[in-house]
């Protein structure tokens, strides 16, 4: 029987208000203090950037981790970990429930399928990058294993999750001792590439004179907080509510289609529920074409979503999701390998910044720096960092980047699937693993270039 006062029924709740407190203090903070007014960084990555400077002096007085004491029910880093899992495909979630406001039109479809391009043809960079560091690195030191670079588009264009798993993999089936810590300490680095890239580009632009003050902003206006033909702000049920509830039940029925894809594949399980947020955007998208059917049919009267409340809520989430992931970086884990993963570091970063910039300056005229900005943030750090950066120059998500996020995925995961098989390959051939990346990144940047490479030759 539990006690009401036992830390096994506050451990979470407490973890919930130190996160949002830290997000009040960040804000005081931002608010207050003229270089981080001025910064641009923020406020969440302030807050986790507070829980891991209050982390690490608890840590030098006490010896122990501070989220893992009884205050937060023996084991907050997990539940930080959850949080930044979840987080994520919610707020994916609550962006794709929202009504859109036109087609789909030619040019907006290849947008979104050279983003998915993109975000695979950075993988294969930071492969390829990560790979030579690693494999020159283990002809001078001995037992170095020479794959470990393979874990940098992981840590970097996919985040936690994905590489703890393969650096899992990598430690429980081929010896690379350590192998886990390494994934997750690559994409620390990669989250601090994302938040100091960012933050030195997003300044660069208020330089520039292109980033308009949140106070000069427009204000919303009760037409753009709800229109006539959606359910009441205030009945018997808050508006607010119904908006939370079918972002949660559009993620249960996400949990039963990863259920039941990982039972019909069985080996592929961790990858599958990897990839939460992408069945999350899958889900949402049934529940509002389900939703915009009964309307056709009159089964239902009124709109039951609504832009504004969605915006809000998917803002919670990337949010939490920030400011738990940081909270959740050991800095312990920098110990190990910490010179090679360095090198590892900086090279994700300058490889990533570069290419993105030139991508977006080539195949998004129209909306250069936010198309970069997206694409830089998530992919050093998450698609929440890539989110949170978009909103410092859009953050009414006026242009189509963060739709290009979302839709992205699709072609990504058809390209990227080859990615996941060739980093099985790497730690028993790793020399004809680079070939295969090389060659494989030279494909895609020919079906990425396309149209400036096959040029239509104009008459004269």
């Amino acid at each position: 029987m539990e006690n009401f006062w036992d830390y096994s029924v506050w451990g979470t709740l407490n973890v919930v208000a130190v996160l949002l407190a830290s997000l009040l203090v960040g804000n005081i903070l931002k608010k207050s203090v003229g270089f981080l007014k001025n910064s641009l960084i923020p406020i969440s990555v302030i807050g986790g950037g507070i829980l891991i400077f209050v982390a690490w002096i608890y840590k030098l007085i006490t010896g122990d981790i501070m989220f893992d004491t009884a205050f937060f029910g023996t084991s907050g880093t997990k539940t930080l970990e959850m949080f930044t899992y979840h987080c994520l495909a919610l707020g994916f979630i609550a962006s794709t429930l929202k009504t859109s406001e036109g087609k789909m039109t030619k040019e907006r479809t290849i947008e979104v399928f050279n983003t998915g391009v993109t975000t695979v043809s950075t993988y294969l960079l930071q492969a390829i990058v990560g790979m030579g560091i690693t494999m020159t690195a283990a002809l001078v030191l001995e037992g170095f294993f020479e794959a470990a670079g393979v874990l940098l588009p992981f840590g970097y264009g996919q985040g936690t999750g994905q590489a703890m798993n393969y650096g899992g993999i990598y430690e429980n089936d081929f010896g690379f001792e350590g192998g886990k810590s390494f994934g997750l300490t690559i994409a620390a680095l990669g989250f601090l590439s994302a938040s100091i890239g960012g933050v030195i580009h997003l300044n660069y632009l208020k330089g520039k004179g292109k980033i308009v003050k949140r106070s000069e902003e427009k204000r919303h206006t009760s037409e753009s907080i709800e229109n006539q033909d959606e359910i009441p702000m205030q009945e018997s049920i808050d508006k607010m509510t119904v908006q939370i509830a079918l972002i949660v039940v559009t993620y249960m029925l996400t949990y039963f289609i990863m259920t039941g894809i990982s039972k019909l594949l069985p080996g592929m399980t961790s990858l599958i529920f990897g990839f939460n947020f992408l069945l999350g955007v899958l889900s949402a998208t049934l529940v509002k074409s389900v939703m915009k059917f009964l309307k056709k049919k009159k089964a239902i009267q009124k709109e039951y979503t609504n832009n504004f409340l969605l915006t809000r809520a998917s803002n919670f989430f990337f949010d939490i999701m920030v400011v738990s992931g940081i909270a959740a970086i050991r800095l312990s884990v920098l110990e190990q390998y910490w010179g090679i993963m360095l090198i590892l570091g900086i090279a994700g970063f300058v490889v990533t910044y570069i290419y993105n910039h030139f991508v977006a300056k080539t195949l998004f005229p129209k909306y250069v720096e936010e198309q970069f900005l997206m694409m830089y943030g998530m992919l050093t750090g998450t698609a929440s960092t890539g989110i949170i950066l978009l909103r410092e120059i859009d953050g009414d998500f006026e242009t189509p980047a963060a739709d290009n996020m979302v839709y992205q995925n699709f072609p990504a995961i058809v390209f990227g699937f080859p990615m996941m098989l060739l980093a099985m390959l790497a730690p028993e051939k790793p020399v004809l693993t680079m070939i295969i990346l090389v060659v494989f990144f030279a494909a895609m940047n020919i079906l990425l270039f396309r149209s400036k490479i096959f040029k239509k030759k104009t008459k004269v």
